[in-house]
């Protein structure tokens, strides 16, 4: 995709969606961090469900730790791997206290640490709660770059790589939630809404959907 499209990609998304972000609830950088952990494999709704409940009773480190693996399962265990999660989930809060006075670390080598943490979910946190251009490749953004030929890779790091390249430094920032909404709502993996892509004259996609009759 040439700059003047990638440009105008870009203008559209923030012209229509100016203040893009998760969909996940969180209040504080621990509660992103804890809801980004527990959507591996799940959906957001299905985790603000999850948290809602569990953040009225816990929604620090120091008092998830005091509930325990045993005591978090009943919180979460409406989401997928839910117990792999609360072990994960219960070790990073330890972490947290034990080496970062329970706040959650602002940079990408400390996150990656901690159990059930790995790039994309350090990217989430360091883009949402941080501020940071970070670009957090799932597998709607990855659908999304390579079908319209913004950014092309065979892996989530490469994707990750040319899109943080590619994209505009202006519109960085805020890229990866455009880009992930737009793989949730419009460009959908079995069958894309192509019909109401308002980028839908920019994209290199070759198989455009029309509109249903």
């Amino acid at each position: 995709m040439k700059l003047a499209d990638r440009q105008a990609l870009f203008e559209r998304f923030a012209a229509a969606n100016p203040t893009p972000t998760t969909e996940l609830l969180w209040t504080t950088p621990f509660e992103l961090l804890a809801a980004v952990l527990l959507s591996a494999q799940a959906t957001d709704r299905s985790v603000n469900l999850a948290t809602r409940g569990l953040f009225a009773v816990a929604n620090t480190p120091a008092l998830i730790l005091a509930l325990g693996v045993e005591g978090l399962i009943p919180h979460i265990q409406t989401i997928g791997l839910f117990r792999s999660k609360a072990r994960h989930l219960i070790e990073t809060c330890r972490i947290l206290i034990e080496e970062h006075d329970g706040v959650v670390p602002g940079n990408r080598e400390a996150l990656e640490r901690l159990p059930g943490v790995g790039r994309k979910t350090a990217n989430v946190v360091l883009n949402t709660a941080f501020g940071e251009p970070t670009m957090a490749v799932d597998t709607h953004i990855f659908r999304v770059a390579n079908r319209t030929a913004l950014a092309k890779g065979k892996t989530p790091l490469a994707v990750e790589l040319g899109l943080l390249k590619r994209i505009p430094s202006a519109y960085l920032k805020d890229a990866h939630h455009w880009l992930i909404l737009h793989g949730r709502y419009v460009c959908k993996a079995r069958r894309p809404e192509c019909w109401r892509c308002p980028v839908i004259d920019l994209c290199g996609f070759r198989d455009k959907v029309p509109a249903p009759l």
